[in-house]
C-alpha cells in the first residue's frame, strides 16, 4: 500500500482530485470529516444509546451515569487522535516524500484517525453489545427466517450476521433524495473507519484480524469498491469475491476503542460498585507499575482521584505501547500481513486480559445488563416483526387497513414497498438500529398498544 492513496482526500461525487497542499490550513479535509460527523443525526442518537451499563443506574448505595456510545466515541476520538499523531510523526520521519512533496503534516494522522475513531460505533443498534444479535436472530431463529427464500445466500448473511460496522458505513455512504453521497467523508477517513473490509460471506475464512467481521452490506457493495480502488487496499487471497486487508490506520482506530472499553467499562464498573475499589485498583496498578509516580500516588486522599489518575496513566501507557507495536511492524501492516490487533501484541496484553476478565464477569455478566439485554432481544424483535410484516404484505398486494396505518408510522424513507425484499428488509432493520434504547421502548410500547 502507499501512503499518498491512503491518505486520499477525494469525496463521493467528485470530479477533480483534492491535492494536500492546497487544503486550507485553518480547516483541513479531515477535519471537516470529524465536524460532519459530530453534527450528524446519526452521531446525536449515541447519548441515548448503552455502551454496556443502562443508564442511569443504581446499584446498593452506588448511583452514577455511567458512559453512553456517545461519550465513549468522543473518548475513543480523543485517544485516537493522540494514536494518530504520534504515530504519523513516525510514518513522515520513514516518508519524508509526503511532507516534501504533498505536505501532509502529522496532524493529518491524528484527524483521520480521530474522526474514524468518532464514527466507530455510528451504526450500532440500541441496547448496548445485545443490539446486533438481536436482529440477526429474528432473521436467524425468530419470525424473519421466513424471508430466507426470497433472499441471495449473501443478502440474507447481511441480516442473520447483522453488523453495526457495516450498518456505520452505510449511514456514513449512503445517498438519499438530495442528500448525494451521505457525509461525504474522504476516502482516507472512509479507509481508516473500515475495521473489516469484506463482505459477510465468506464467514471467517482465516484467522486474520480483517476477517474476523464483515465491513459493508451488498447495498453498499459498488462505494465499498470505489472506496477500497481510490486508497489501494491489499487483496486478502483468503477471499474468492471481495475482501481487502485493512487501511493501516484502522489499526490506530481498533487501538484507540480497545483502550477505552478495557478501561472505562473497568472504571464504571468500580463506580457502580460492581468491582470492589481495592481490587480494581490492584489491577490498574500492575498495570502502569512502570510508570507510575508512586510519591503522587499515595499523597492523593481521594479514592475516586486515585482511580482517575490510575485511568489516565493507564491510557496513556497502553498509547505509547500501541505506537510502538505499530512502528515495530510498520512494513506487515502496510503489506496487508499484520494478522492481530496492536494491543494483543503489546507488552500489557497480560495485564489487559486480566483486567477483561473481570470485567466479564462483574460488569458485562451482571444482573442490570442481562435484564437489559433480555429486554432488548424482545423489543428488536417485535418491532422488527411488525414492520416487515406490514411492509412485505403491502408488496405482495395483501395489506390490511391494520398494515397501512402501521407504515404510516415509519420515517417515509423506510416506506418504499416497491423496493426488493432485501432493501425492505435491510432498510427496516437499519432503522430499528437507528433507534435510541428510550425511543425503542416508547416505539414499541405503542406498537404494543401501552401507550398513546
Amino acid at each position: 500500500m502507499d501512503w499518498e492513496q491512503l491518505l486520499s482526500l477525494k469525496r463521493q461525487g467528485d470530479t477533480h482530485k483534492r491535492l494536500r497542499k492546497e487544503q486550507n490550513e485553518t480547516r483541513l479535509g479531515f477535519e471537516v470529516d470529524y465536524d460532519r460527523i459530530i453534527f450528524s443525526s446519526a452521531f446525536r442518537s449515541l447519548q441515548d444509546k448503552t455502551q454496556v451499563v443502562p443508564m442511569p443506574i443504581s446499584v446498593g448505595s452506588k448511583k452514577a451515569f455511567v458512559h453512553t456510545r456517545l461519550t465513549h466515541s468522543l473518548e475513543v476520538s480523543v485517544v485516537g487522535r493522540s494514536l494518530g499523531r504520534v504515530a504519523g510523526q513516525r510514518i513522515l520521519a520513514k516518508n519524508p516524500y509526503l511532507t516534501e512533496i504533498h505536505g501532509y503534516q502529522f496532524n493529518d494522522f491524528g484527524a483521520i484517525v480521530a474522526a474514524a475513531a468518532l464514527a466507530h460505533d455510528i451504526g450500532n443498534p440500541p441496547f448496548g453489545h445485545s443490539g446486533e444479535k438481536s436482529i440477526g436472530n429474528f432473521f436467524a431463529q425468530g419470525n424473519g427466517k421466513a424471508f430466507k427464500s426470497y433472499l441471495k445466500e449473501n443478502q440474507y448473511q447481511d441480516l442473520v450476521d447483522f453488523e453495526g460496522n457495516a450498518n456505520g458505513f452505510k449511514l456514513l455512504t449512503e445517498s438519499k433524495e438530495g442528500i448525494p453521497g451521505g457525509l461525504r467523508l474522504s476516502y482516507g477517513t472512509l479507509g481508516a473507519f473500515m475495521k473489516y473490509p469484506k463482505g459477510s460471506l465468506p464467514k471467517k475464512p482465516s484467522k486474520h484480524i480483517a476477517d474476523k467481521k464483515f465491513g459493508f452490506f451488498q447495498s453498499e457493495k459498488d462505494i465499498f469498491l470505489e472506496v477500497v480502488e481510490e486508497i489501494g487496499l491489499v487483496k486478502n487471497p483468503s477471499h474468492p469475491d471481495i475482501g481487502f486487508y485493512r487501511h493501516p490506520l484502522t489499526y490506530l482506530v481498533e487501538a484507540a476503542d480497545d483502550i477505552c472499553y478495557t478501561i472505562i467499562d473497568f472504571e464504571d464498573g468500580i463506580n457502580l460498585g460492581l468491582i470492589p475499589e481495592e481490587y480494581a485498583l490492584e489491577y490498574l496498578i500492575n498495570l502502569v507499575k512502570d510508570n507510575i509516580n508512586t510519591k503522587k500516588y499515595n499523597a492523593i486522599a481521594s479514592s475516586s482521584d486515585r482511580l482517575s489518575y490510575l485511568r489516565a496513566l493507564a491510557i496513556n501507557t497502553l498509547i505509547s505501547d500501541a505506537v510502538e507495536v505499530f512502528d515495530k511492524h510498520s512494513d506487515d501492516i502496510m503489506g496487508g500481513g499484520f494478522a492481530s490487533a496492536l494491543l494483543d501484541k503489546g507488552k500489557y496484553q497480560a495485564q489487559i486480559d486480566d483486567i477483561i476478565k473481570l470485567s466479564v464477569e462483574k460488569v458485562y455478566q451482571s444482573q442490570e445488563v442481562i435484564d437489559k439485554e433480555l429486554a432488548g432481544y424482545r423489543i428488536i424483535s417485535d418491532i422488527l416483526d411488525i414492520y416487515t410484516t406490514a411492509l412485505f404484505n403491502i408488496k405482495n398486494g395483501k395489506g390490511t387497513n391494520y398494515d397501512k396505518l402501521l407504515i404510516k408510522s415509519l420515517p417515509e424513507n423506510y416506506t418504499n414497498t416497491d423496493a426488493s425484499v432485501y432493501k425492505i428488509l435491510l432498510d427496516t432493520s437499519c432503522y430499528v438500529a437507528s433507534l435510541s434504547d428510550s425511543a425503542a421502548v416508547h416505539l414499541h410500547n405503542k406498537l404494543m398498544g401501552k401507550e398513546f
